[in-house]
């Protein structure tokens, strides 16, 4: 057969009423054509390029011509049912951490005038939770919403953190398009990979913020390009790659097409989502749905579900049934009904489908399921997020101190605890441990466990961890383990010790750049196991200047061996209080973790030891009273004792060692079941 290929003349799709042709802004710094790859223009349109058409001289046979319009019109039979809402638009703001997701955030809340002019309003409002606040960083999502030219915008500000990565798997099921924030020295980072890509993967429209533009430093160009180069690598249509881009500075609220002409507010931004960001599209006359994307609890409403309705409409006293993806419904009714206006929620009577509402009244609901009309609903696809890497232990506390400050202190507290946690944290995994007192706690990251911790300890719980491990797998009988790709910003003067720290962990170099401001940046691909206790190493390999960053990558082949700390520790001989005298002659040995007059106990780890291996010390012993009189006492000099967050800790303890966690107090001990090893 006769094969040519010829060039056919472009094709125009006219675009419909209810939609507005993208700003052809495109994510390039010059206007040049011969500089920007040749994408679409616009969400509807095709490229501009000529299509080259293959066939037998491009001709069609009638039969052909008759099989596609069957398919059009049974597939336009099928779509005739659903309709756009062009007065809402529901958005998620990702970004990797620090980028300024909750600043700006903040920002759009001001403009819309959702706060009194004389209102005292705190820096990152989002950020509500305690835990939040003290370490500056997002750990769950939450939503609110603005209104701009009578269109309501759902905004959901999700976590930057990848241990937190399944907050922001769950929220992308509620929204149409993302506002990708990066910050505009840094430019993506691993996270900002990690969030695009799951974006893409739900074939949603994408706005790129390049935020903090007010930088000295700031490279806007740099930013737009690998962020494009970003898109490629992550297979993006041409529609996405042709994102439109904004330049902005969250803290002074100002945005703009061009990072040299920022407008006074940030209306540009308002008008790039109205535009960019599709409407959604409804099922309006069809059976009720609603996906149940996150929980709350309030002591007086009981269990919150909130979620997107995507179909029909929910009314208050409405009679529902909550289904699972195994077909396994039971019958509820709601009880009150509420949607997101400003900062807070408020009651209505109904909800259209398209927009996002919490549903009270359903006190066994869970994530992942759908709330559907009880005679004609279905379930939708449940929520899916990837499988936690690291695990630890938690078990009752054996200390002699059990007891003293903690308020919930059984194995049935600890328990119902854990798994109450499950219920709104899908990425966190419980199983009962190898007895009745111990529980195995599986999560993204140590840091995902350690806001777990933290939120118990404030809560009064008491109990024990152990040191964190990593989960493999075994497939085809070859053990594979997780890796995760590091990145390292470090001065240039550190780069040798950083890298020699990196590689005695098996962490593989693939890409090094360099940085802002006389910094290098290095990527490292390593097991995951590598990278327990590897940040407070090369804060002091870099002193404290190097700024790491991790994401998870994959399952590889086991890596061999890691040695991640090659000192021991200097353990309390007996039970008492320390004193002066003991602490003096003990610090000698190694650093210490307690000043004079702390209560320790036997086998309870007082300080860091100068070499490998263990060392008892009587840190309570006292000075012998003598007759003796002497002319001038000793003057005792005692160096400052370690100070170890709860990280650091966890970071700390190896196989044999526990942490001790109470409301008032962190300790790190020996543990009694495990026998004594040489390190």
């Amino acid at each position: 057969m006769e094969m040519a290929i010829g060039f056919c003349s472009p094709v125009k799709l006219s675009v419909p009423p209810n939609q507005t042709r993208r700003n052809p802004n495109k994510a390039f710094p010059n206007n040049s054509l011969s500089a920007r790859p040749t994408v679409g223009t616009g969400r509807g349109s095709l490229c501009s390029r000529p299509r080259p058409c293959v066939g037998v001289r491009c001709s069609v046979s009638s039969a052909a011509e008759a099989a596609a319009a069957a398919a059009t019109d049974a597939e336009s039979g099928k779509k005739a049912h659903l309709m756009t809402r062009r007065d809402v638009r529901n958005i998620a703001i990702v970004a990797h951490v620090d980028h300024g997701k909750t600043t700006l955030v903040d920002a759009m809340l001001r403009q819309a005038k959702v706060f009194r002019d004389n209102q005292f309003v705190q820096e990152r409002i989002m950020d509500s939770n305690d835990l939040e606040r003290e370490r500056g960083i997002t750990i769950l999502s939450k939503n609110t919403s603005i209104f701009y030219k009578d269109t309501k915008i759902n905004i959901i500000d999700t976590p930057g953190h990848s241990d937190f990565g399944g907050e922001v798997e769950r929220v992308l099921n509620m929204v149409e398009g993302v506002l990708l924030v990066v910050d505009s020295v840094e430019g993506p980072m691993p996270q900002t990979r990690f969030v695009l890509k799951k974006a893409l993967e739900f074939g949603h429209a994408v706005v790129v913020v390049v935020n903090k533009i007010d930088r000295p430093s700031a490279r806007p160009e740099f930013v737009i390009n690998s962020t494009f180069e970003l898109f490629i690598e992550l297979n993006a249509t041409d529609e996405q790659c042709d994102f439109q881009v904004i330049y902005a500075s969250g803290i002074k609220g100002k945005a703009g097409l061009s990072p040299d002409n920022l407008a006074d507010d940030l209306g540009p931004l308002f008008e790039a989502i109205i535009r960019c960001i599709p409407e959604p599209t409804i099922d309006k006359d069809g059976a009720m749905q609603m996906l149940v994307t996150s929980t709350e609890y309030e002591e007086h409403k009981g269990r919150i579900a909130i979620g997107r309705l995507h179909a029909g409409v929910l009314r208050k006293g409405m009679e529902v049934k909550v289904c699972t993806s195994d077909d396994s419904c039971r019958f509820a009714k709601i009880s009150e009904l509420f949607v997101y206006e400003s900062f807070s929620r408020v009651a209505v009577d109904t909800v259209e489908a398209g927009d996002i509402c919490a549903v009270c009244g359903i006190s066994d609901v869970l994530i992942g399921e759908t709330i559907a009309d009880k005679n004609l609903g279905k379930p939708l696809p449940t929520i899916k997020v990837e499988e936690p890497t690291v695990k630890m232990a938690f078990s009752i506390n054996t200390s002699p101190f059990v007891g003293r400050e903690g308020k919930y202190v059984t194995s049935r507290n600890l328990r119902d605890r854990l798994y109450r946690e499950v219920e709104r944290n899908l990425a966190m995994k419980i199983e009962d441990g190898e007895t009745a007192e111990t529980f195995i706690v599986s999560g993204r990251g140590t840091l995902h466990i350690t806001i777990l911790i933290e939120n118990m300890r404030r809560e009064g719980y008491e109990f024990m961890v152990g040191p964190p491990k990593v989960i493999n797998k075994r497939v085809n009988d070859k053990l594979l383990e997780p890796f995760e790709i590091a990145t390292v910003e470090v001065p240039e003067e550190h780069m040798g010790s950083v890298v020699e720290l990196l590689g005695r962990r098996r962490g593989q170099m693939f890409d090094m750049q360099a940085g802002s401001e006389g910094t290098s940046i290095v990527k490292y691909k390593m097991p995951t196991r590598g990278l327990l206790g590897l940040r407070n190493a090369i804060l002091t390999a870099s002193r404290g200047t190097a700024v790491l960053n991790t994401v998870f990558d994959s399952y590889g082949p086991w890596a061999g061996d890691i040695s991640t700390r090659d000192l021991g520790s200097l353990v309390a001989f007996e039970n008492g209080t320390t004193t002066s005298y003991a602490l003096f002659s003990s610090q000698d040995r190694g650093q210490m973790f307690v000043g004079p007059g702390v209560e320790v106990y036997k086998g309870q780890i007082v300080g860091i030891h100068q070499r490998p291996g263990d060392l008892s010390l009587n840190v309570c012993k006292k000075k012998a009273a003598t007759n003796v009189r002497s002319n001038k006492e000793q003057t005792v000099v005692l160096d400052t004792p370690l100070d170890y967050s709860l990280d650091d800790c966890i970071e700390y303890i190896q196989e044999d060692e526990l942490l001790e966690v109470t409301p008032s107090s962190i300790r790190m001990c020996k543990n009694p079941k495990t026998t004594k090893k040489g390190r």
